[in-house]
């Protein structure tokens, strides 16, 4: 059977169609000095069917700039998360405000490099959990107690992502958890310059492909923020649009109007065993990442992690918290 090569993302904001005419989603826009924020709020199970995706809120925050190396734009992404973060922690646990105790989590394979960004945010964390538990530090002094962990993945550990956070949750009792993950994109553009995040919890290894158990509160008990970064785009879907634009083309230059005419050029069965050559035989598993990559998640691994911190110490400034970029 000809394996159909459909459009792959991890971002919900990629998933809605053109007409944003979707059943059961709600989408709002804003902007922000030096970029953009998507609100897509999928409302019921229709919504969630049309898109793929479980019911609640995904935030999109896309700032293209930002691979340019401007500290400022980075400092301004990292405060629009912490901004984020906290409005949606507030939603999640009925007020951002009492005292409560944060899991990290950094999903993703450190040996990896478009795998790295979790384990990178953990390591630029301010965990207190510690000091707040055997030092002389106290909570309510702009310190949350904070824990993180990046537990790795099953090849390089042999046991479940999600086995790993379940007895971590069981033992600490967190009131929230913060998972850190790669995504995958549809648009090479959006690798390195967009973050979503969600309230829906989500799959580890998503972005590469390797969806492992949910981490949500069905599974943990408690509620997960997902915040993610996408570092990779599939190859199929490059050389899917690829052939759509090429089509396209193609009848605007027989003198069509670029509409439905260009479906009587190229059928879509034609197109997918086009596709079908072009990829076979690695079209299932084939990613493609920028070859800068590594700075890339040097440099995002630092804007979430800096917006994490502000979001879970307020009284701190973005300096106070990390290196600085």
């Amino acid at each position: 059977m000809q394996k159909h090569y459909s459009v792959r993302t991890d971002l919900a904001i990629e998933a809605i169609p053109l007409d944003e005419e979707e059943r059961g989603v709600e989408i709002t826009r804003e902007k922000f000095k030096g970029g953009s924020i998507s609100r897509v709020r999928i409302i019921n199970e229709e919504g969630g069917r049309q898109l793929g995706k479980p019911m609640g809120m995904y935030i999109t925050i896309d700032c293209p700039g930002i691979m340019d190396g401007d500290a400022t734009l980075k400092h301004q992404v990292s405060k629009q998360i912490a901004k984020e973060i906290t409005s949606l922690w507030s939603s999640l646990t009925q007020g951002a405000d009492k005292e409560i105790t944060v899991l990290v989590v950094g999903l993703g394979n450190w040996n990896v490099t478009p795998d790295a960004l979790g384990p990178k945010v953990v390591q630029d964390l301010l965990v207190t959990r510690h000091l707040l538990t055997f030092g002389n530090a106290t909570p309510g002094e702009g310190l949350h107690s904070v824990c993180a962990v990046a537990p790795g993945v099953l090849g390089l550990t042999g046991i479940e992502t999600g086995e790993i956070i379940v007895g971590i949750v069981d033992k600490v009792k967190p009131d929230l958890v913060i998972a850190v993950d790669a995504l995958a994109s549809r648009s090479v553009e959006r690798v390195g310059t967009t973050v979503q995040m969600a309230d829906t919890g989500i799959n580890p290894g998503s972005g590469l492909g390797n969806k492992r158990k949910a981490l949500n509160r069905e599974t943990l008990g408690v509620p997960v923020i997902a915040i993610g970064v996408p570092t990779v785009v599939y190859a199929a879907t490059i050389a899917r649009d690829a052939v759509e634009n090429a089509v396209f083309a193609m009848s605007k230059r027989r003198g069509g109007n670029g509409g439905d005419e260009r479906i009587g050029e190229l059928t879509p069965d034609m197109k997918q065993e086009l596709l079908h050559n072009l990829l076979s035989p690695h079209a299932e598993n084939l990613v493609v990442t920028p070859k800068e990559i590594d700075a890339i998640i040097d440099s995002m691994s630092k804007v979430v992690a800096g917006g994490i911190n502000v979001a879970l110490h307020p009284s701190l400034s973005l300096r106070d918290t990390l290196y600085y970029m």
